[in-house]
């Protein structure tokens, strides 16, 4: 991250317009330097600056954000991240849990999967709730054929979401968008959490699609990459979609742009196409750009 800020970035940074930046610095208001011409603002004196002038102009607390990347576990995204040597850590326990984090300024990004039933669509209504007002952009991934994961042994057995009665099921935890997915539509089938008989959860894809391999389970709603890649049956479900949440500073970032650069390698689309079940048509198509 840059010791100096723009006079764009600055506006943005306190919601205001460029030329009120402008006025600011003329009148001694805000520290700033002058280069080649250009203001510079040192981010530290800009931070000191907002923390005397907690009333009166818009002043907004500044937070940097970690170079974590959080929300939902993606098995292409969690590859792609650590081969194109970003630099940013991964805390990936779950969409609403991202969320969370995000909002609490714990991370630069979360990958999304959040169904929306009442619209049909995916992330933008709880996104544009939340973040209707903030600097944030909603940027798709990849779009992902999901259904139940089963056995060998279930072929034939388990071939729609009515014939989870009385099976046993991988959940997940409440914080993943898979488990507000599976608990929809299992209501939609008219099946009560007590008709199917779930074991412990499972905080990963992967391990959703091991559970099932190891015979713990007799289906999970997964990833078709994975029941592929663990030999399993599949049934698919829907493809659904996952978005990425950035903040806006963060996305011209050096961090953010060398893994937004990796994403357009052929190294990645070589790993694209050996991973059955992901569409990556959608990437970097904007969803939603907050204010």
């Amino acid at each position: 991250m840059s010791e100096y800020l723009t006079t764009k970035e600055l506006a943005e940074l306190l919601r205001i317009k460029e030329r009120k930046v402008y006025d600011l610095a003329a009148s001694g208001e805000i520290p700033c330097s002058r280069a080649m011409g250009k203001l510079l603002f040192p981010r530290h004196a800009v931070n000191a600056w907002l923390a005397e002038n907690s009333s009166g102009f818009t002043a907004l607390a500044v937070t940097e954000r970690p170079n974590v990347f959080l929300g939902s576990h993606d098995p292409l995204l969690e590859w792609a991240l650590r081969e194109s040597r970003c630099g940013m850590a991964t805390f990936f326990d779950g969409s609403l849990d991202g969320l969370e984090r995000f909002s609490q300024g714990e991370g630069v990004a979360a990958g999304l999967h959040i169904f929306d039933p009442p619209t049909g669509d995916w992330n933008v209504p709880i996104i544009s709730e939340r973040f209707g007002r903030e600097p944030v952009v909603l940027t798709g991934w990849a779009l992902r054929e999901r259904g139940l994961i089963i056995g060998r042994e279930m072929a034939g057995k388990i071939e729609k979401i009515e014939d989870l009665k009385g099976r046993r099921v991988v959940p997940r935890q409440a914080e993943a968008g898979s488990q507000g997915l599976l608990e929809h539509l299992l209501s939609q089938a008219n099946i009560a959490r007590t008709d199917v008989e779930f074991i412990a959860s499972c905080r990963t894809e992967t391990d959703a699609a091991l559970a099932v391999l190891e015979g713990k389970a007799d289906a999970a709603l997964g990833l078709k990459m994975l029941a592929d890649q663990y030999r399993l049956d599949f049934v698919p479900v829907m493809s659904e979609r996952f978005d990425l949440l950035v903040d806006r500073r963060a996305w011209f970032e050096p961090p953010m742009q060398t893994f937004l650069d990796f994403c357009r390698s052929d190294s990645f689309l070589a790993k694209v196409r050996d991973m059955p079940g992901y569409d990556v048509s959608p990437l970097g198509r904007v969803h939603f750009n907050g204010a």
